[in-house]
């Protein structure tokens, strides 16, 4: 007798329907009221039964036989085999050495390493269990900001008095609201419905793409101002820039209001502070050199008439820019951001509908969404006694340079003396930059302890692994900030092998520790569930919203609630705009900050204090483009989200290594024809790709995504085509210390020898 079952789940991808017969998820379909539902599913049967699932607890060789103190051991760090052992030797082995570490170095000495994006389930969320687990034991260094967005968390507050995500997710302009004001769209990195596959929590209205054809059919001016045509959908005018140029293409647009009257100096003058600063800069004269369009074209490539006629459309027209986040994953990232608020107030159309500024359209889904936006379903995390932090992107500046000082916003710090980390959600050998540097900085540790699902680099350079189960193995609850949709989780299958909730792992080592009932708090993970879900009915009632009981909920499988609309668009910054005494920005000045005093008294050289023109060190006007003279940008990839189920994409006939797309002119200068195996490479690493040629990419760049497992070979080429074989690890300025990705040159030849089928596990 069959037992074949259809249930409805969700994801950080949106919905999606799981069929699954003995004991096995065996096909995926679409959710029927998703109007653009996303193709990453379809992976989803192959990754979660891969052969390179963790089956059992999994301790490194050498480190059990050595301990964790000898440090030849650690540069065995994946190429070393594994012994598995039963769950409780395990868990008794790892809350040794917790507690070894804690008493021998302090709780300053832990590392909490976590992403965020394991799950979209709320109370399996990967970060929250890890966290909680490691306050509960006397706390851990933790890390602020994202890869994603740090640069921009960092000078939003400076300059409009908001956290960035706050702005991003509340002071926006919605869909509806760009449909019915916005004349011309100006869009630096375009809005991409490719990222907006994904969001934090996931996204069941996949919405992006088709609001392009609303605002085509309206006759809206859309300007995708990037190094790629398909960085916006079809339709929009394709502006090809130099990357890493987007600050001085917006001064020369600055430059043209300014000396042509088209600047809204009643809005400068009461809504602004430090534009009398900044102008001086903008005409030359403090530095002397005027930033004209005939100054910024062959800096970005794009034509001196070009940009006069663009600003002047600007300053006609009522003009939304928007700024993706992949302008400020780059050297100098802050100042794209900054200088699009500066540009957008010269404008003067900010709190108008449809006018100003925008920051992560189509970056992840769930941005200008109109909806009620209500909170609720989060595991407590508890505080954190240890006060230590870093910014995310300086890992391996941590783990090499203990004790050393570090500036950040403002703040001198020092990095801790780590001698453990401890990972749960997610994959640094897919985030971080330059990972031949990571990887010599992951052999400084005594321990590395990873909850992995499967042998990812991550896991493979561990010391300890325990098997995790994934989102299909455990009963959750699905509810994201940006969306109406409510849906129980259902576990599909039982756990693949040996695997086990990260909560029961947690509670099994904080048990060894004698610190079970302050994890656990006496409670299973479903009574954690009805208790976290009980507090969001009795919060959302509060807000007069109704939603299901919980066993109502499970019957059901998901609901969308009442809070999509129209109605819920408000118009950002329109209450400053109409008061901006009583409504001011919780900025130093209460306005806008063009010039920042704050900044300013930092003494940053990296970040003065107005927006300016500061190139990267690697971009194609730099003098290493002599050498290398490609500049590779590496997005988000379209087939799957970062580097999840990857195992299973890899294993398609042609899919590693990954595609690498060239411009026909760069091809052919170089002999290489579509199809054929390359080696991109620079002076950090070098990585085997497959050749993409199209015109859709500007000369002189090249685009490879991220997202494929790092795997070296004995020469530490990867095999799969992991762009941060190449990147540059350094932060985008003492301010922000994020992710300068995006400023990377390289060249690309053949390849000399095929590479592997598949990452080795």
């Amino acid at each position: 007798m069959s037992d074949r079952k259809t249930h409805t789940t969700t994801s950080h991808w949106g919905a999606f329907n799981v069929t699954t017969e003995n004991n096995r998820i065996v096909g995926v379909s679409e959710f029927e009221h998703d109007p653009n539902p996303s193709a990453i599913p379809r992976s989803l049967p192959a990754a979660v039964h891969h052969r390179s699932r963790v089956a059992k607890p999994s301790i490194r060789q050498s480190w059990l036989t050595h301990g964790p103190q000898h440090r030849q051991s650690r540069k065995l760090r994946g190429n070393d085999a594994f012994v598995e052992l039963p769950w409780d030797e395990a868990l008794e082995i790892a809350a040794n050495e917790i507690t070894r570490v804690t008493k021998e170095h302090g709780n300053e000495a832990i590392f909490g390493g976590s992403y965020g994006w394991a799950s979209a389930g709320r109370f399996h969320h990967a970060l929250g269990q890890v966290h909680r687990f490691l306050n509960v034991t006397g706390g851990y260094v933790s890390s602020v900001a994202s890869y994603s967005t740090a640069a921009a968390q960092a000078i939003i507050p400076h300059v409009l008095g908001m956290h960035f995500l706050k702005l991003m997710w509340g002071e926006i302009n919605s869909w509806p609201m760009i449909a019915d004001n916005t004349e011309t769209l100006v869009m630096f990195g375009g809005i991409n419905p490719k990222n907006s596959q994904v969001s934090m929590g996931g996204v069941t209205h996949h919405e992006t793409a088709g609001w392009f054809n609303v605002f085509q059919q309206r006759g809206m001016r859309l300007l995708n101002i990037s190094p790629q045509r398909g960085d916006t959908p079809d339709g929009a005018e394709w502006l090809p820039l130099n990357p890493g140029s987007d600050t001085a293409l917006m001064l020369a647009l600055a430059w043209v209001l300014e000396t042509e009257g088209l600047a809204d100096r009643s809005f400068l003058d009461n809504y602004c502070t430090g534009y009398d600063k900044f102008q001086p800069y903008l005409t030359g004269a403090t530095d002397g050199i005027a930033k004209t369009p005939q100054w910024a074209a062959p800096l970005c490539g794009i034509d001196a008439d070009a940009i006069h006629a663009l600003a002047v459309n600007m300053a006609q027209t009522r003009t939304l820019i928007t700024v993706a986040w992949s302008l400020q994953r780059a050297e100098h990232g802050e100042q794209p951001y900054w200088m699009a608020a500066t540009l957008a107030a010269m404008l003067g159309q900010i709190g108008l509908p449809g006018g100003g500024i925008g920051y992560g359209y189509g970056a992840i889904g769930g941005i200008g969404v109109s909806v009620k936006r209500i909170s609720g379903l989060t595991f407590p995390q508890l505080e954190n006694p240890v006060k230590q932090y870093i910014p995310v992107a300086r890992i391996a500046d941590m783990l090499l340079k203990p004790g050393e000082p570090f500036e950040f916003n403002g703040h001198n710090l020092t990095y801790p003396d780590i001698k453990l980390v401890y990972w749960s959600g997610g994959n640094p050998f897919h985030h971080h930059q330059d990972l031949q540097r990571l990887n010599q900085a992951w052999q400084q540790p005594d321990t590395i302890i990873v909850n992995e699902p499967w042998w990812t680099a991550t896991a493979q350079r561990a010391d300890i692994v325990f098997p995790a189960t994934t989102a299909y193995e455990r009963h959750d609850i699905g509810r994201a900030e940006g969306d109406s949709y409510l849906f129980d989780m259902p576990a599909l299958i039982p756990p693949v092998g040996e695997a086990r909730d990260d909560y029961d792992i947690f509670a099994g080592l904080a048990r060894h520790m004698g610190r079970e009932e302050a994890f656990t708090e006496g409670r299973s993970s479903e009574q954690w569930l009805q208790t976290l879900y009980a507090n969001f009915q009795h919060e959302s009632a509060a807000k007069g919203i109704e939603v299901p009981g919980y066993s109502q909920l499970a019957e059901k499988n998901w609901v969308d609630l009442p809070l999509r609309g129209a109605e819920h668009s408000q118009t950002p910054f329109a209450e400053f705009r109409a008061d901006p005494v009583n409504a001011a920005l919780q900025t130093p000045s209460g306005k806008i900050e063009i010039y920042s005093e704050t900044i300013a008294g930092f003494n940053y050289s990296d970040c003065p204090g107005h927006p300016t023109w500061l190139p990267p060190a690697e971009w194609l006007g730099a003098e290493t483009a002599n050498e290398f003279p490609l500049h590779m940008v590496s997005p988000q990839p379209g087939d799957k989200l970062h580097s999840q189920l990857e195992c299973a994409i890899a294993d398609e006939a042609g899919a590693r290594p990954a595609p690498v797309t060239l411009n026909p002119h760069d091809a052919a200068q170089r002999h290489i024809n579509p199809g054929d195996i390359v080696r991109v490479y620079n002076h950090r690493g070098a990585c085997l790709a497959r050749a993409h040629v199209s015109d859709d990419i500007m000369p002189s760049v090249v685009s490879l995504s991220t997202g494929a497992w790092y795997d070296p070979d004995p020469n530490g080429t990867d095999q799969q085509g992991n762009p941060n074989s190449l990147t540059r690890d350094v932060g985008t300025s003492r301010l922000g210390q994020g992710s300068s990705a995006h400023s990377c040159l390289v060249d690309v030849e053949k390849a000399v020898s095929p590479p592997n089928a598949a990452p080795s596990l």
